[in-house]
């Protein structure tokens, strides 16, 4: 008997040694995985990340659309010593320019010192967001409340944008050419807007809906007002005010650009504030980081540009879109400047097959609810770094940008990794739009969480290391 008790003892002695080996080999594998970028930063880089998130979250706080990101981008590009590119300025190298088309989009330029025909260097990002716009006859009344009808820009989840604080941005263009600039909410004094979910108690009759039928694209249309004028018409005091507080009549709203964003304004999340939550990040995240490269560059080699962009969000159309001629124009007009009558089509196809794009967008990252939609190998993670969007099926850039775009990477210590989706192969933002005119594209970003939501989240350490990526990109000469 005792014999076998001792067997038996030895058994679990030997089993709870082979616990504990398997848990200290797991546990070091864990520790030998990827640390977030955090890890590795000095303490003077961490107040730079921290100092960078704090000018970040206060544009951010103004750039709610696409007119309003290229206005107060060109209040830091003139800071900076840009100016507005017209037919008498200089392209000496260094020479630093901005040139907007249409107010819905901006490139700046930074002239180098090389010849034209050995390539540009481009950052493309886009700065439209997903948002509710007004119809072009939004106002009509209902149950005693006025309200806006209203359309999507970009895809959302419909549900997200009911019970919470709408503002009103943009503006309206006049008959005789004045522009009125609206914006009603941002500001902590202002009212707001709100779209009303139905109350637990009375919505038995809807609960069969599922996911993103939870709210119809119909019936997101906010509450505008509830008190009615002296003809007992509450649409009627709505125009009332409209006529009174900016001279707009019912007409004018034909020609107008309004739209509906969260009025929430940024803010840190997480009791370490490493994280943001902000409105709007998909694509004004990588469109920011862009800006403050360039800025920052003195005279690079090869000319560079942060092409910032409209209408990503409803595929790249319209002429202030990527799929306008409007870069390969703006580059043709720099390569005649310099050449003159010697110009010739052929320089501008050899410039463009010389030119290197960074294409950057967000794209979402590994969900700590949820992180079975993505193979956790080829995941981003948040606190990671800039991730190289790896499609598949195609869309790829080829394997030698790729490597060039490590090299480079290495180089400046920017920590990055991968993402490719789980099953599927697919391109998608403003880099196939520009890899048609021949230019060498690749696609890369920063993960962040609740993309096209109301209130999307990004870490601090990233966005400042997409930036840095930019710089980095800008002046690698090999």
């Amino acid at each position: 008997m005792t014999k076998i008790l001792r067997c038996f003892a030895s058994l679990v002695l030997a089993a709870i040694a082979l616990t504990i080996s398997t848990v200290s080999i797991a546990q070091e594998a864990e520790d030998s995985g990827p640390q977030p970028a955090w890890v590795d930063l000095s303490a003077k880089e961490r107040k730079e990340v921290l100092a960078f998130a704090e000018d970040y979250k206060a544009f951010m706080s103004r750039a709610k659309t696409e007119v309003s990101f290229v206005s107060e981008a060109v209040k830091i590009a003139r800071k900076a010593g840009f100016r507005e590119l017209t037919g008498k300025s200089d392209l000496q190298p260094g020479a630093r320019f901005y040139d907007i088309n249409r107010d819905r989009s901006i490139t700046l330029i930074v002239i180098g010192s090389g010849d034209f025909m050995d390539g540009f260097r481009v950052v493309g990002a886009h700065i439209d967001s997903p948002r509710l716009e007004l119809k072009g006859r939004p106002l009509y009344e209902k149950e005693g409340f006025a309200l806006f009808q209203t359309y999507r820009h970009g895809g959302i989840k419909n549900y997200q944008w009911v019970n919470l604080p709408l503002a009103l941005v943009g503006h309206v263009d006049k008959k005789d050419g004045s522009r009125v600039q609206i914006s009603v909410g941002l500001d902590p004094d202002d009212p707001v807007m709100i779209i009303p979910d139905l109350s637990p108690h009375v919505d038995q009759d809807f609960r069969e809906r599922l996911n993103r039928d939870v709210i119809g694209g119909e019936e997101l249309d906010p509450i505008v007002a509830s008190l009615p004028d002296e003809t007992h018409s509450v649409s009627n005091a709505v125009m009332t005010y409209l006529q009174t507080e900016y001279g707009i009549e019912e007409d004018d709203l034909v020609s107008a650009e309004l739209a509906l964003v969260p009025a929430m304004a940024p803010r840190d999340v997480g009791l370490d504030r490493s994280l943001m939550a902000i409105y709007g990040q998909d694509d004004k995240l990588s469109s920011y980081a862009a800006l403050r490269a360039i800025i920052e560059q003195g005279t690079p080699q090869r000319t560079v540009f942060a092409f910032l962009v409209d209408n990503e969000e409803v595929g790249n159309v319209n002429n202030t879109g990527a799929k306008s001629t409007y870069l390969v124009d703006l580059m043709s007009e720099l390569i005649y400047r310099r050449l003159g009558d010697a110009y010739s089509d052929h320089d501008l196809r050899r410039a463009l097959r010389n030119t290197k794009v960074v294409s950057s967008d967000i794209n979402p990252g590994i969900h700590p609810t949820w992180p079975e939609v993505w193979e956790a190998g080829n995941a981003p993670r948040l606190g990671h770094g800039v991730n190289f969007k790896l499609y598949g099926g195609g869309f790829n850039a080829n394997s030698e940008f790729i490597a060039w775009t490590r090299a480079y990477l290495d180089d400046a210590g920017v920590a990055w990794q991968t993402a490719t989706y789980k099953g599927r192969a697919s391109g998608g933002t403003i880099g196939n739009s520009l890899s048609k005119d021949n230019m060498e594209v690749i696609d890369y970003g920063v993960p962040v969480l609740s993309i096209h939501s109301t209130y999307a989240v990004s870490s601090k350490v990233d966005v400042h290391l997409l930036y840095r990526a930019m710089k980095a990109f800008y002046q690698y000469e090999n």
